[in-house]
């Protein structure tokens, strides 16, 4: 097992307790992709003889990957232990459970999602494939608007268009915390509320296909978000 680094100050950090560095350890071979996605770690018996510990520390360690997504725990005699790699859902699952504990409002994800979504439409904007982007983004929203009666159908057509348009933007860590905000915010929004905001995503496929906006948008905040989505598009031109 590694030897604990020492600080600036030449002092050695305090040791973690047992469990706690054979889950550092192992979450380090995972994460570097030393170990792939579905290897088997081998047995209880197996890992209790390499890191010489007891079978209740084992154990616990393997509690906390588990708990994290990074393993499971397969019973049986062909069963052990099985690597997986991070995924975003499981990152966003976490998250999303963190704001819930925290009794984050929904009114605080969406204006979350309101900052970083006109980033992800300048990206989109400024891309060669800018058309077939509001192709995409007017189908979604279309498929929103078939079922806006349908509070659950809606929560998932709602999902979609926002997951999508900022994985179109290409940038991973916004994709991330775009799927975290979705699953904490969107399959919990009031109908009503959605109703009124998803009348307007076909006036941002337009704005992302054309450079200009429709003739005239609902409301001030939408005509904010428009003239955010225009100055990215003008950039990009």
């Amino acid at each position: 097992m590694t030897e604990p680094r020492r600080s600036r100050g030449g002092e050695r950090p305090p040791l973690r307790e047992k469990p706690q560095q054979i889950a550092d350890e192992l979450r380090r071979l995972i994460v570097r992709g030393d170990l792939a996605e579905g290897e088997s770690l081998g047995r209880e018996p197996d890992l209790v003889d390499r890191f010489g510990v007891s079978r209740p520390s084992l154990r616990e360690a393997l509690r906390i990957l588990e708990a994290e997504g990074l393993i499971s725990v397969e019973r049986g005699v062909l069963g052990g232990v099985i690597a997986h790699q991070p995924s975003e859902r499981m990152t966003a699952r976490t998250a999303a459970l963190v704001l819930q504990a925290r009794n984050v409002p929904l009114a605080d994800v969406y204006n979350a999602r309101g900052t970083i979504e006109p980033v992800a439409a300048r990206l989109v904007a400024g891309a060669r494939s800018r058309g077939s982007s509001a192709a995409e983004l007017r189908r979604l929203s279309a498929e929103q608007l078939e079922v806006i009666d349908d509070p659950e159908a809606f929560g998932r057509a709602n999902s979609r268009f926002h997951a999508r348009l900022v994985e179109l933007a290409g940038n991973q860590t916004l994709s991330i915390i775009a799927e975290m905000l979705n699953e904490h915010g969107d399959r919990r929004a009031g109908h009503a509320r959605a109703t009124r905001e998803e009348r307007h995503r076909p006036d941002a496929a337009r704005l992302l296909s054309t450079g200009r906006p429709p003739p005239a948008a609902a409301d001030q905040k939408h005509r904010a978000r428009l003239r955010i989505l225009t100055i990215g598009l003008r950039g990009s031109s």
